[in-house]
């Protein structure tokens, strides 16, 4: 008998005052539990081996639950928190939210390293062949695409310029690589930093080809993964690339989060517009026009900045971490859903 069964009869035995039913009853609604639960046999199947009509089947396995004769346990792996997952999809209308167990000696670190590794098998399961997968710059969506295994043949295309152009081969240039190598599809990279000094530069350089065919593809992105960055030093990218002046221009116009070097105040408006056009990154109207964009963010540090972005309707999914799923579950009140893609701005 192996540990299923013997939960079974364990229940029967313990319940039988409770349950009022003779040995007869019980040894027959223990076949039939069996039969349905660990043997995956259909109630017809089981109305006509015992000689009785379907309804009473049903119905006898419906009392099994309701009294203990049998016992259903839902498990997922250790590191994923089911409970907290479904939590957080259901509040910010999320059509997927993934909750992993953060680690121990990691609880106020940002974006912890096993969140790449669970988003790299989202993204397995997300993206379809055909598809235009989408990948902007940031330490958890270089450690995903590190993480990737598997992935059905499709584009990939980088979605913003580098941190630093002198790193871009380790960077988010490399994850572009790696993920259309896994997928065995073309890959378009962007061999320019994310910030210049001014626009014209930036436009200068929207215009080179390897750019320009990149940017070519940000219409056609099906699915995509971003980071998100809180605006303080170490935790945004684009905070740590300006000068004191500008981050201290930025903060007073309410900052609090990062994404994709667009910024967002506490209630997930867009703030500092201009410095966009001093970015290499897809456009926020773009953002909101791809079917599936996926977050991946996790930490206490991040829980506000992680806030913000989810309420500005850019975001459709999120792989985060226990630490920062216990700040979203009571960040004041529940927003709306984030399905909703129009934009907080009304424009």
């Amino acid at each position: 008998m192996n540990s299923s069964e013997e939960i079974a009869v364990s229940g029967m035995s313990a319940g039988r005052s409770a349950m009022r039913m003779g040995p007869a009853e019980l040894v027959q609604a223990a076949a039939m539990a069996r039969r349905f639960y660990l043997e995956g046999k259909s109630k017809i199947q089981i109305a006509e081996e015992f000689g009785v009509s379907r309804f009473k089947v049903a119905r006898v396995l419906e009392t099994a639950l309701e009294r203990d004769l049998v016992r259903i346990e839902i498990r997922v792996p250790a590191e994923l928190d089911a409970e907290r997952s479904d939590a957080l999809r259901a509040r910010y209308g999320l059509r997927h939210a993934v909750v992993v167990e953060s680690p121990a000696e990691a609880e106020e670190s940002p974006d912890p390293e096993n969140l790449g590794e669970v988003a790299a098998d989202l993204l397995g399961e997300l993206v379809n062949e055909g598809d235009v997968l989408g990948l902007a710059w940031g330490r958890s969506t270089i450690h995903m695409a590190a993480a990737l295994d598997r992935l059905p043949p499709c584009t990939v295309v980088q979605l913003t310029g580098v941190y630093d152009a002198g790193t871009a081969e380790r960077g988010s240039v490399e994850a572009v690589r790696r993920a259309a190598q896994v997928a065995g599809g073309d890959a378009h990279p962007i061999y320019a930093p994310m910030l210049l000094p001014d626009a014209a530069t930036a436009a200068a350089l929207r215009n080179q080809t390897g750019i320009a065919r990149a940017f070519e593809h940000f219409d056609k992105v099906t699915v995509a993964c971003v980071s998100i960055g809180s605006w303080e030093p170490g935790i945004s990218t684009v905070h740590d690339m300006l000068s004191d002046e500008e981050r201290a221009h930025y903060a007073s116009l309410g900052v609090a989060a990062e994404m994709s070097a667009h910024l967002f105040d506490a209630e997930g408006r867009r703030v500092g517009r201009d410095l966009g056009e001093r970015c290499i990154t897809v456009k926020a109207d773009q953002l909101r026009r791809i079917p599936e964009v996926v977050a991946i963010a996790g930490g206490q540090r991040k829980g506000p900045a992680i806030d913000a972005v989810l309420r500005s309707g850019l975001v459709t999914s999120l792989v985060t971490d226990t630490s920062a799923a216990d700040y979203l579950m009571t960040a004041g009140p529940a927003p709306k859903s984030a399905l909703n893609r129009s934009d907080p701005d009304g424009v």
